[in-house]
C-alpha cells in the first residue's frame, strides 16, 4: 500500500498538474470505486462542471478541493494509481474512473485489485462523513512538533514500537515499509517497548522519523519488486534503492556488515539488524 511519501509525491504533482483546471466530464466503470455513493450519477454530478484549486494530504489520502465546496477524496487502497493522460492514450487496464478536464487531458484512476476508493462529500464534513481522517495522529511532513512532545506521547504507552508508528491515530501515514526504515534509522528494535526509550533514544527515534521520510519523498517514494506503485507519469520511484532493511534479508546491513533477517510480527514481514537495533 502507498505510505505518505508515495502519497505525498502524487500529491505535489497532482497541485502542479490539475490545480485551476476544469472537469468537463466524468466516466466511472467500475462502482466499486466509487462504493460510497452507490450509484455513478451523484459521484458524477458532484464533479462534472467543476474546478480544482487546490490538493493536500491527510495521512494516506489526497484530498482534491473544489470551487464547489466540496472535496474529491482518494485513497489508493493496495493497489491504486492517479495517471496523467491525454484522452487520444489508450485506456490502461483496470482503469475504474476517468476525470476529463477542459484543457490539458484526463486524470485516471487505475486500480488492479479495487480496495482503492473516490468520492465526493461537503469541504466542512468531511471529519463527520470520513471517520478515519477524524482521527489521524500527527503529521510528521505537515505538521512540526518538538521531540520533547513526541517523547512524552510516547512513554504515556507501554506498547511495541513498530505497531505505535504504523497506528494512523498516533502518526498518520506510516506504514510497514517505513516503519521499519525508521526504527533502523534509530538503531531500535521493532519489539522495544516504547516507554523503555532513553532521552537519547528518543531524540534518535524523532529523528528518524523525520529525516527518512523526508529522504523518501526526495527520491519519489518506493516502487517494490510488484511495480503498483508510479506517479502521475507512470514512472517508478527511487527510495528502494536507499532502503536499508526493509525487503534486504540475507543482505549485509550497510552499517556494521550482520545479515539483515526478516521476521513474522503481527502478520507481517520485519526486517531489521539484530547487531544495530537494540
Amino acid at each position: 500500500m502507498p505510505e505518505l511519501p508515495e502519497v505525498e509525491t502524487v500529491r505535489r504533482d497532482l497541485e502542479r498538474d490539475i490545480a485551476g483546471l476544469r472537469i468537463k466530464a466524468v466516466e466511472v466503470t467500475d462502482l466499486r470505486s466509487i462504493r460510497r455513493h452507490g450509484k455513478k450519477a451523484p459521484f458524477v454530478k458532484a464533479l462534472d462542471g467543476a474546478k480544482v484549486t487546490h490538493v493536500n494530504r491527510r495521512g494516506k489520502y489526497l484530498v482534491v478541493s473544489l470551487d464547489t465546496g466540496s472535496v474529491l477524496v482518494i485513497h489508493l487502497g493496495m493497489s491504486g494509481q492517479l495517471r496523467r493522460n491525454a484522452a487520444k492514450d489508450a485506456m490502461e487496464q483496470h482503469t475504474r474512473v476517468v476525470i476529463t478536464f477542459t484543457q490539458k487531458g484526463q486524470l485516471r484512476f487505475i486500480d488492479p485489485r479495487k480496495f482503492g476508493e473516490m468520492f465526493v462529500v461537503e469541504a466542512d464534513a468531511v471529519d463527520a462523513e470520513v471517520p478515519e481522517l477524524a482521527h489521524l495522529g500527527f503529521d510528521p511532513v505537515e505538521q512540526a512538533i518538538s521531540w520533547t512532545r513526541f517523547g512524552q506521547a510516547l512513554v504515556n504507552r507501554s506498547v511495541k514500537l513498530k505497531p505505535l508508528l504504523m497506528d494512523q491515530k498516533f502518526i498518520a501515514g506510516i506504514g510497514n515499509i517505513y516503519a521499519d526504515e525508521i526504527l533502523y534509522g534509530a538503531g531500535l528494535r521493532f519489539d522495544r517497548l516504547s516507554d523503555s526509550l532513553s532521552t537519547q533514544e528518543i531524540r534518535r527515534l524523532y529523528r528518524a522519523l523525520v529525516e527518512t521520510l523526508h529522504d523518501a519523498i526526495k527520491y519519489r517514494g518506493s516502487t517494490l519488486s510488484d511495480g503498483q506503485y508510479v506517479d502521475l507519469q507512470g514512472k517508478p520511484g527511487e527510495y528502494q534503492e536507499h532502503h536499508q532493511v526493509y525487503d534486504r534479508e540475507g543482505q549485509a546491513c550497510r552499517r556494521c556488515r550482520s545479515v539483515i533477517v526478516r521476521v513474522k510480527a503481527n502478520s507481517r514481514s520485519t526486517f531489521y539488524c539484530e547487531q544495530c537495533q537494540v
